[in-house]
């Protein structure tokens, strides 16, 4: 693996990091394909929609290759499942969320052969739905394009 380009790496950091604390990482941003938002559905249909529409909207993968999009749903779930603790559900569990993401695409392999990768990171705020009382949840998901 191609140490200087961790897309899970660089997407987390990405996330997590206000404006002026990226400065110190721009070098390693400029060399991946980032897209980034925020969600705050209690549904989790329209936190995948959310995410796979900034991606589109943004020309990061090809809306009519399906392996594109394919991968980057399974990548959005599996970063889900960090935030959610291992269970799909939002608002039918009375849970409410607050999220940013970044969506990375990248090399992170020497072997040109080993192609493009997609990584997706949730940051943010997830707990019972009254204000003040959420806690602090990250999840990462990584997938092959």
């Amino acid at each position: 693996m191609n140490n200087h380009l961790r897309i899970g790496k660089i997407a987390t950091l990405h996330v997590m990091l206000d404006e002026e604390e990226r400065t110190y990482f721009s070098s390693a941003f400029e060399t991946v394909q980032i897209c980034e938002g925020k969600v705050g559905s209690m549904e989790l249909q329209k936190v995948i929609s959310s995410v796979e529409t900034a991606v589109k909207r943004s020309g990061m993968i090809e809306e009519k290759l399906y392996r594109e999009t394919h991968a980057l749903y399974h990548a959005i779930l599996e970063a889900l499942e960090g935030v959610t603790r291992g269970q799909w559900a939002l608002g039918e569990m009375m849970r409410t969320v607050g999220l940013r993401f970044a969506v990375v695409r990248g090399k992170p392999y020497e072997l040109e052969q080993e192609g493009e990768w997609i990584a997706v990171a949730f940051y943010g705020t997830i707990g019972a739905p009254i204000r003040g009382l959420e806690h602090e949840a990250i999840g990462l998901g990584i997938n092959h394009i």
